[in-house]
């Protein structure tokens, strides 16, 4: 079974809680927060190499958006790029069955 990551990632967004931005998921990683970091295809890779550092270290799974920060942005419904965001409360989406499929 397969999940349609754009129809659950925007059920998220509207039920769950969720934190935008590549420095929050630095910080949420450092800090173990958070059930799952989602990162677009093209966040630096600098910020991305620290992201998975740290993820591993508190046990955050990551799952890599195959499309742009732009993408992933307009998915989430906002008017900017969103290189990384942190889902710390699923909500009524089943998003966390990625990591399962992952």
């Amino acid at each position: 079974m397969s999940i349609d990551f754009e129809r659950e990632l925007r059920i998220v967004i509207r039920t769950g809680k969720v934190d935008f931005g590549s420095k929050s998921a630095v910080k949420n990683a450092k800090l173990g927060k958070g059930k799952l970091i989602i990162l677009a295809s093209n966040i630096p890779e600098e910020l991305k190499n620290d992201i998975f550092y740290y993820s591993r270290l508190s046990n955050i799974p990551i799952y890599v958006f195959q499309g742009s920060s732009w993408e992933l942005g307009s998915l989430c419904g906002k008017p900017f790029m969103v290189a990384a965001l942190t889902i710390f409360e699923p909500g009524d989406s089943e998003i966390l069955k990625l990591i399962e499929e992952g």
